[in-house]
C-alpha cells in the first residue's frame, strides 16, 4: 500500500515495482478504498474542493492505471506544497514511453469526424483523452514542482516535453472543434505561458525569447488577454534582457520586408500591436505597455511617434494635465520646444482653474521657457505658478521652483527695455537663486546658475566662488563650468591664470568639448598679445576638427553642429588676428573659409565689415554690417560697428548712429564698445559731461569684461 502512504502524507518510497500495475490501481484506488484509507487528518490537511476534485475524477474512470494513479497522487502532494514528495511521485511516470501514445491519441481523438472516411473508426488501443489530460497535467505539475525546488532549468525541460507532445499531434496549430472548456487546451496554454518564464529564471534568455516567439507565431487560439501578456513579456525581455537575438529565417519570411532588424525594433512592433488592441478595446488597459513603449521609443529617439501614440489613448487613462505633460516631454525630447511649450500653455488657461494644479507641467514649462530668451516672460508665469504651488510642499520642490524662476528673471533682465525694469529683474533673479541655494545646497546646477547671473551682473568675485564650488561638487566634469570659471577669471584681467585653467579643463573633458576650450585658449593668447601662439593653437584646433571629419562615422548627429560652429568661429578669430597684423590677404582667406561654413551667419558678415573698416572702406563696411543686421536684427556687435562707421561718415548720420548705440545698450548694457562710441558722439555734439560719463562707464566695464561674452 505504498501509494496510499504517499496519499496520506507519509514519505513515499517505491522499494519494488508492482508486479501488476493495472490490478494494483484497481485494487488500491477505488473510490471506496480512497475514502476508507485516508485517515482522520485528511480533511484537516486538504480542503473539500481538492477532495471533491479527486473523487470526481475517480468516479469518471472508476479505476486507474499505474501512471494515472501517480498523476493524481502527485497532484495532491503538489497542492499540499510538498514539492519534493510530488516530484518523487511524478518521476515514477514513464513519460518517454508514453509520448508517442499521447501524441497519437491527441491527433486521432481531436480529428474532425468529416476528415475520417466513411466506416473508419478510432483505433481501439488509443489512450483516452481523460488519461492524456491527466498525464499532461502531471507533467505540468512536475515542472512547477521543479520550479518550486529552484531547479528552473530542469523545470523548463519538463515543460518543453509537454509542448513537444502537443505540437507533434497538432503541427499546424490548434485544430477546429476544440472547445473553450477543453482541459487539454487549458493545460497546453498554461505550458505555453510557463516555458519562457522558466527559461528566464534559469538564465537562458535566448531560449526564453524563442519560446515566446513560438507561442505567438503558431495559431494556438490563445484568448486575447493571454496573447497580450505573452506579447508584453516578450517585448520586455527583448528590451531589458541584455542579449541580441536575431529572428530565425522562418520568422523573417513571415514578417517579410517589415522584419525587425534588432531586439528594440521587434519590441516596438509588439508594443504597437498591443496599443492598437487597447485602442480597439480588445484588451484591457495595462500601464506597463505604455511604460515599455516610452522606454523603447526613447532609446530609439522616436519621440514624435511616441507622442502620436499617447494622443491616441482613450480619455480617462491619463488626466488632462498628465497627458499634456507626457506629450510635452516627447516633443521637447524631439527638439520641438515651441510645440511642447504650446501644449503646456493649456495648464495655465482659465479652463484649468477648477482642476487640481499639476506641478510637474508648470515646472517643465518654466524649464523649457528658460532655454530660449524669447519665452523668458512666459517662463516667469510658469515659474510663479510653480513657486506658489510649492509653498506648502517639501523644500526640494520649492528649491526647484525658486531656481527656475530665478533663471527666468535673469533672462528677462537681459531683454528689458527700461533700466528700472532691468534692475528689478536682476535683483529678483539673485534673490531667488540664493533662496534656491539655501534649500538645495547640494544641487550643483543652482550654483552654476547663480554663478552665471553674478558674472552677467559683473559681481565677478562672487561668480568666481560660485564657479569654483560648482566644479568641486561635480568633480570637474562640466565643460560649461570650466568655461565659466575661465571667463570670470579673465574678467578679473588675470589672463595668465585663465589660460592655465583652460589647460586643466582640456585634460578633464572630451574631444568635442576640448575644441571649444582650445578656442578659448587661443582667444586668451591673442588678448595677451601673443599672435604666434594664438595662431598655432588655432591650427591645432582646425587639425583636430579635420581629423574628426575624416572619421565622421564615429560622430553622432548632435556632435556635428557644434563642431561646425567652432570651426567657423576659429576662422573668424584667425581673420581678426591677421587683420591686426595688417595681413589683409590672409584675413580675407580666413573670412572666405568661415563663409563657406556659415554664409548666412551674422558673425561672418560682421567680421567682413570690420575688415573693410580696418582698410578704411567705410561704405563697403556699412553694407556688410547692414547685411548682418538683416540676418539678425538684434546682433549687438553689428549695431555698434554700424554706429561707428556712421559716426566717421558724420553729418545727418550721427543721429542714426546714436539710435543704434542706444538700442545696443538696451540689449547689452555692459558693452563697453557701445559706451565708448556713445561717448565720442556726445563729445562731438558738445555734451562733454555726458561724454565723460560714457567714457567712465566704458573704462569700468572694460576692466571687468571677459575675453569672450558669458552667454
Amino acid at each position: 500500500m505504498a501509494m496510499l502512504c504517499a496519499c496520506s502524507g507519509e514519505q513515499f518510497q517505491l522499494e519494488e515495482a508492482p508486479q501488476s500495475p493495472e490490478s494494483l490501481a484497481t485494487r488500491d484506488f477505488s473510490v471506496s478504498g480512497l475514502s476508507t484509507r485516508t485517515g482522520g487528518d485528511w480533511e484537516s490537511r486538504f480542503d473539500d474542493s481538492q477532495v471533491d476534485d479527486v473523487e470526481s475524477t475517480l468516479k469518471e474512470t472508476l479505476s486507474l492505471n499505474y501512471e494515472e494513479a501517480r498523476a493524481l497522487l502527485g497532484r495532491l502532494e503538489y497542492q499540499r506544497g510538498n514539492f519534493d514528495a510530488a516530484l518523487q511521485v511524478f518521476q515514477g511516470i514513464d513519460i518517454r514511453g508514453l509520448r508517442a501514445k499521447m501524441a497519437k491519441a491527441i491527433a486521432e481523438r481531436t480529428r474532425p469526424r468529416r476528415a475520417r472516411s466513411k466506416g473508419q473508426h478510432l483505433q481501439t488501443n488509443l489512450m483516452s483523452m481523460h488519461s492524456v489530460t491527466l498525464i499532461l497535467e502531471a507533467m505540468l505539475l512536475k515542472s512547477k514542482s521543479l520550479e518550486g525546488l529552484g531547479r528552473a532549468r530542469d523545470a523548463a525541460i519538463e515543460c518543453r516535453n509537454i509542448l513537444d507532445i502537443v505540437e507533434s499531434a497538432w503541427p499546424h496549430g490548434l485544430p477546429e472543434g476544440i472547445g473553450h472548456d477543453s482541459k487539454l487546451k487549458e493545460m497546453f496554454h498554461k505550458a505555453l505561458e510557463l516555458l519562457p518564464k522558466l527559461w528566464k529564471q534559469a538564465g537562458f534568455l535566448e531560449e526564453a525569447i524563442a519560446a515566446y516567439r513560438c507561442a505567438l507565431v503558431t495559431p494556438w487560439n490563445l484568448d486575447p488577454q493571454r496573447c497580450a501578456i505573452l506579447q508584453k513579456d516578450l517585448a520586455a525581455t527583448l528590451l531589458y534582457g541584455g542579449v541580441e537575438v536575431t529572428l530565425p529565417p522562418q520568422l523573417q519570411l513571415l514578417w517579410g520586408s517589415a522584419a525587425p532588424t534588432s531586439n528594440v525594433e521587434e519590441a516596438i512592433l509588439l508594443l504597437f500591436i498591443l496599443m492598437k488592441k487597447v485602442a480597439f478595446q480588445e484588451i484591457s488597459w495595462d500601464p506597463e505597455i505604455m511604460d515599455h513603449l516610452i522606454y523603447a521609443l526613447a532609446v530609439s529617439e522616436q519621440y514624435e511617434i511616441l507622442a502620436s501614440h499617447i494622443e491616441q489613448l482613450l480619455p480617462g487613462i491619463y488626466s488632462r494635465a498628465e497627458r499634456w505633460y507626457i506629450l510635452a516631454l516627447c516633443y521637447a525630447a524631439a527638439g520641438l520646444d515651441d510645440v511642447a511649450i504650446n501644449i503646456l500653455r493649456k495648464t495655465l488657461g482659465k479652463s484649468e482653474k477648477k482642476h487640481k494644479p499639476h506641478l510637474s507641467t508648470v515646472l517643465l514649462g518654466a524649464k523649457l521657457c528658460n532655454k530660449n530668451p524669447i519665452h523668458a516672460y512666459e517662463g516667469i508665469h510658469f515659474g510663479m505658478k510653480a513657486f506658489q504651488l510649492t509653498k506648502n510642499e517639501e523644500n526640494h520642490l520649492m528649491g526647484v521652483a525658486s531656481h527656475l524662476l530665478g533663471v527666468s528673471y535673469g533672462l528677462c533682465a537681459r531683454s528689458s527695455i527700461s533700466d528700472s525694469q532691468r534692475l528689478f529683474f536682476q535683483k529678483e533673479s539673485l534673490k531667488l537663486l540664493q533662496l534656491a541655494l539655501t534649500i538645495e545646497r547640494d544641487n550643483p546646477e543652482v550654483l552654476y546658475s547663480l554663478g552665471m547671473e553674478n558674472a552677467i551682473q559683473r559681481n565677478i568675485h562672487a561668480a568666481v566662488e560660485n564657479a569654483a564650488e560648482y566644479l568641486d561638487k561635480i568633480t570637474g566634469s562640466s565643460t560649461d563650468g570650466w568655461k565659466l570659471l575661465c571667463l570670470v577669471v579673465s574678467a578679473q584681467q588675470n589672463l595668465k591664470d585663465s589660460e592655465a585653467i583652460v589647460d586643466l579643463a582640456v585634460q578633464e573633458t572630451g574631444e568635442v568639448d576640448g575644441m571649444a576650450l582650445l578656442r578659448l585658449k587661443a582667444l586668451l593668447q591673442a588678448a595677451q598679445q601673443q599672435p604666434k601662439h594664438s595662431i598655432e593653437t588655432y591650427r591645432t584646433l582646425l587639425a583636430m576638427i579635420q581629423a574628426q571629419r575624416e572619421v565622421g562615422s564615429h560622430i553622432s548627429n548632435n556632435e556635428v553642429k557644434p563642431e561646425r560652429k567652432v570651426e567657423m568661429e576659429a576662422w573668424l578669430d584667425l581673420s581678426a588676428i591677421y587683420m591686426k597684423l595688417g595681413s589683409w590677404a590672409d584675413s580675407h582667406v580666413c573670412l572666405d573659409k568661415a563663409k563657406s561654413i556659415g554664409l548666412f551667419s551674422p558673425e561672418s558678415w560682421h567680421a567682413t565689415g570690420v575688415l573693410f573698416e580696418a582698410q578704411s572702406l567705410h561704405k563697403e563696411a556699412l553694407t556688410a554690417f547692414l547685411i548682418s543686421l538683416s540676418l539678425e536684427p538684434e546682433h549687438v556687435p553689428s549695431m555698434v560697428s554700424t554706429a561707428s562707421v556712421l559716426r566717421v561718415l558724420g553729418g545727418d548720420a550721427m543721429v542714426i548712429a546714436k539710435s543704434f548705440l542706444m538700442n545696443a545698450l538696451r540689449l547689452d548694457p555692459a558693452n563697453h564698445d557701445a559706451w565708448m562710441n556713445l561717448g565720442f558722439i556726445s563729445k562731438i555734439e558738445g555734451e562733454l559731461e555726458q561724454a565723460a560719463d560714457c567714457f567712465q562707464a566704458a573704462y569700468e566695464l572694460s576692466q571687468s569684461s571677459p575675453v569672450h561674452k558669458f552667454v
